[in-house]
């Protein structure tokens, strides 16, 4: 191996500038492994808001936005994170085919600076592809809290590129990191593995079979002998039959002369060079004694004290949520804002300037737009889920949630999952929509199966969980015990059923540890505000559509044949006023709607307690909301979303009833 003359891709360069005559819009692929805070860099280039957490799996899909920096314009995109550029995840494969359709006037690399290694692992990766880079080694404060420091500039000189340091969260390095961009045309890494006489001629000969390209012939031909199945429909739609069995007949060749995989002699090959690159420019010292944060943080992992860690967040979590957004929050902006003042001075103007009786009862009434719509949506849900967002936040940027992975671990592993099933499960809390995409970052078709149904089924969103401790709250807490348990049992249940029908082998959990950290105040305000804005784009006009509907339902007397026709299940079985009907048709618009239904039902006394903890474990185990549905039809089809939603609504009523018959017949103190 030598660290020089890497040969790049001429004809791929000239494309690239070609694509940009006539303008000059630089187009800048963020590239990176998992949880190197790839997003938040993104964020502070651009000044765009995207979802950024302190766990792997938040970037799924490709962001970009135009932005100028120094007067040079420039197209930003944000890929998901990558542990190699061989794809075994669908992440990777949308990051590598993205490289190759699409060849980028430059790469910026974020890597961590805790861990070099990787990081240049995937650096020689880019550089065999004949990509021009600029590497941001991210995280710097961690590195330096851990006793590790970084020649910068000697890096840089080994590297034949600019390199830079950066802290994300506090904006340090980014005017250097823009600087690196802007300057001058970034180049393509010096550095070149000789893989040995053997593989080397191999490279050569299937280089020679390739058509041009975005990404060099060598890096191709390296993944053909490493084994790339991905790559086939590249290999079909570029190349005829004759040289697609030439290519694949010399992997064979290579594989059976190596005597073993040839993706694991060429991973070794990278991460000896990277660790020699890594070893000229790392030092490390010991450090002496240890902060209250790093204990904090091997505790929270810790088999014992880390239970106990566990119970004193969710007290906390509910104690924030639950009592100062869902009892004084909610008690002053509904109760007294709209209660008070918003919704009788709504009802005199539209008595005064609509004087028609129906358009009248459509924006005041019982199902009116402004008194019911308005209400749940800004007075009701708004104040639980903007305390919600902010102790979310606030635990994403402490470093936490990856150490609930590890705590959870053994957890998942009952369900047939790994404890990386957590990452898609936590993300369910804030959106599940959004954490259907996000399974993508499972290895297994199996695996996002069994977590499209869990996430379906048993995670409730962060404006449903927000409403349900808003109404726990006001109960015991053994009412809550119960909730939480009847929750924890179906998941354990369902994913263990799941874990045997649904076909395929339980993949491995990797997941590297950040450091406990003091959250930042701009981190939690900006991750907040952006999600307070998303809601209320979001939920506003479905609430709208909700409350519009039951008015028609209403008009027509459908309502009411509903409520009759349901009676026997809403009534019988689960022990439930007529009117809760209501609240589960609704709950399909947006999960949260239907738990704010219930929510006002207790505030006017129409759920006893047993009533209440019944109508909270069958809301949540019931149907997902309409934007979550369409996004498992787009990840996992239509007959596989039906199928699981065939199966959660009757799972739900069923835990609702058995729930409710326990309660009345052993008669439960709650």
């Amino acid at each position: 191996m030598r660290g020089h003359g890497q040969e790049e891709s001429t004809k791929g360069r000239r494309a690239g500038r070609e694509r940009q005559k006539g303008g000059d819009l630089r187009r800048v692929a963020l590239v990176g492994n998992p949880n190197v805070g790839k997003s938040v860099i993104f964020g502070l280039l651009t000044g765009r808001y995207v979802t950024v957490s302190n766990y792997p799996g938040t970037t799924v899909e490709v962001a970009q936005s135009n932005v100028a920096i120094d007067e040079q314009k420039f197209l930003i995109v944000d890929t998901p994170g990558v542990n190699s550029l061989i794809p075994m995840s669908e992440d990777e494969r949308v990051t590598r085919d993205m490289l190759m359709a699409e060849r980028p006037s430059a790469v910026l690399q974020v890597g961590d600076a805790k861990n070099l290694k990787r990081t240049l692992s995937l650096t020689i990766q880019l550089a065999e592809m004949g990509l021009p880079l600029v590497l941001d080694l991210n995280m710097m404060d961690e590195a330096m809290d851990r006793g590790i420091s970084i020649d910068l500039d000697g890096l840089k000189d080994i590297l034949g590129i600019d390199v830079t340091g950066t802290v994300a969260p506090e904006r340090k390095g980014i005017r250097g990191l823009k600087a690196a961009l802007t300057r001058r045309e970034p180049r393509v890494p010096g550095m070149r593995i000789d893989y040995g006489p053997l593989i080397e001629g191999y490279i050569r000969r299937i280089s020679r079979l390739l058509p041009e390209a975005n990404i060099s012939a060598r890096s191709i031909a390296i993944m053909v002998l490493s084994g790339d199945e991905s790559l086939g429909k590249w290999l079909h739609a570029n190349l005829n039959e004759a040289r697609i069995d030439a290519v694949e007949r010399l992997r064979e060749e290579c594989r059976g002369a190596i005597g073993r995989p040839v993706g694991m002699f060429i991973n070794e090959a990278r991460m000896r060079l990277a660790g020699e690159i890594a070893s000229r420019v790392l030092k490390k010292t010991a450090k002496e004694g240890g902060s209250f944060a790093e204990f904090f943080g091997r505790a929270s992992m810790h088999p014992l004290w880390g239970i106990f860690i566990l119970l004193g967040v969710i007290f906390g979590f509910y104690e924030f949520v639950g009592v100062l957004g869902a009892d004084i929050l909610v008690g002053l902006v509904e109760e007294t804002v709209f209660g008070k003042y918003l919704n009788p001075m709504f009802a005199k103007v539209v008595e005064v300037l609509l004087p028609v009786r129906l358009i009248q009862e459509m924006l005041v009434g019982e199902y009116g737009l402004i008194t019911m719509a308005l209400t749940y949506a800004i007075g009701i849900i708004l104040p639980i889920t903007t305390t919600f967002f902010i102790a979310f936040s606030i635990l994403e940027d402490s470093g936490y949630l990856p150490r609930l992975a590890i705590m959870s671990n053994r957890f998942f592993n009952i369900m047939g999952l790994s404890g990386k099933a957590v990452l898609p499960m936590v993300l369910g809390l804030g959106c599940g929509t959004m954490a259907v995409m996000t399974t993508r970052i499972l290895e297994s078709r199996r695996d996002r199966i069994i977590a499209t149904f869990l996430l379906a089924l048993a995670v409730p969103c962060a404006a449903q969980l927000g409403v349900i401790m808003g109404m726990l709250g006001a109960q015991s807490v053994v009412s809550l015990g119960i909730w939480i348990g009847s929750i924890v049992v179906v998941l354990l249940v369902t994913g263990y059923l799941a874990s045997k029908i649904v076909p395929g082998e339980q993949s491995e959990f990797f997941l590297e540890i950040p450091p406990i950290r003091v959250p930042s105040f701009e981190n939690v305000a900006v991750k907040t505000w952006g999600r307070a804005v998303w809601y209320l784009k979001e939920a506003v006009p479905l609430f709208m559509l909700g409350t519009f509907a039951l008015f028609v339902l209403d008009k027509l007397a459908v309502l009411g044949f509903i409520e009759d026709l349901a009676s026997p299940v809403v009534v019988g079985v689960l022990g439930l006023p007529p009117k809760a009907t209501e609240a589960f048709l609704i709950g399909f618009f947006r999960r949260d709607y239907g738990a704010a239904g219930l929510f006002a039902m207790a505030s006017d006394g129409l759920l006893d307690p047993v009533q209440t903890v019944v109508s909270l474990v069958t809301i949540t185990l019931f149907v997902p909301c309409l934007a979550h549905f369409f996004m498992m039809i787009k990840e996992r089809g239509l007959k596989m979303s039906f199928t699981i939603l065939a199966i959660i609504v009757p799972l739900a009523l069923l835990a609702g009833g058995a729930l409710n018959w326990v309660l009345r017949a052993f008669n439960v103190p709650l």
